[in-house]
């Protein structure tokens, strides 16, 4: 009877262990999710990580701490960006019918300007890593006149022939 006692309290030892550990590890996720946004949005928003809610939110925007899985750049979105965010993971259509807004003051890993899905966006002709940025999801008319360029200075339209096209919006220095 007291080796089944001592293995249960080993066993809760354990599962307390591991529950702590989780709770900081959730905690690390939410403090990095948190930090692609200012903290007026980002605060009160829903915070997610692959697909599950770490922490409720009240002001209908969502932080991830990555951007799409293997990408551990921090994103908040609005609504209108959660929904082309969606898309783009499942390739599936999207049409912006109204703005849309997203924050990445962390910077991204890098992709191809002009493909979400090029096979080796790092050897990409247009690769580009962004430092700290907005982006804004807006009707496709919207983008017309607005240059491809990352390197004109200023904003530029990013994956301009696709339905997921936006409006980058450096906000601070590259690496």
């Amino acid at each position: 009877m007291n080796r089944l006692l001592r293995g249960l309290l080993v066993l809760s030892g354990l599962s307390c262990a591991v529950a702590v550990a989780q709770a900081e590890d959730d905690q690390t996720l939410i403090e990095r999710a948190r930090s692609a946004a200012p903290s007026m949005v980002s605060a009160d928003a829903t915070v997610m990580y692959q697909g599950r809610v770490l922490a409720e939110g009240s002001n209908g925007w969502t932080c991830l701490p990555e951007t799409m899985p293997g990408d551990m750049s921090p994103i908040c979105n609005d609504a209108v960006w959660m929904e082309a965010l969606q898309a783009v993971g499942g390739k599936a259509p999207f049409e912006a019918k109204q703005m849309g807004f997203s924050y990445m003051l962390g910077g991204d890993g890098g992709v191809s300007n002009s493909d979400p899905y090029h096979p080796d966006h790092v050897n990409a002709d247009d690769f580009i890593k962004e430092g700290p940025h907005l982006m804004v999801i807006v009707p496709r008319e919207a983008l017309e006149g607005m240059t491809t360029d990352p390197h004109a200075g200023g904003p530029y339209v990013m994956w301009k022939d696709t339905p997921y096209a936006h409006i980058m919006i450096p906000v601070g220095e590259r690496e």
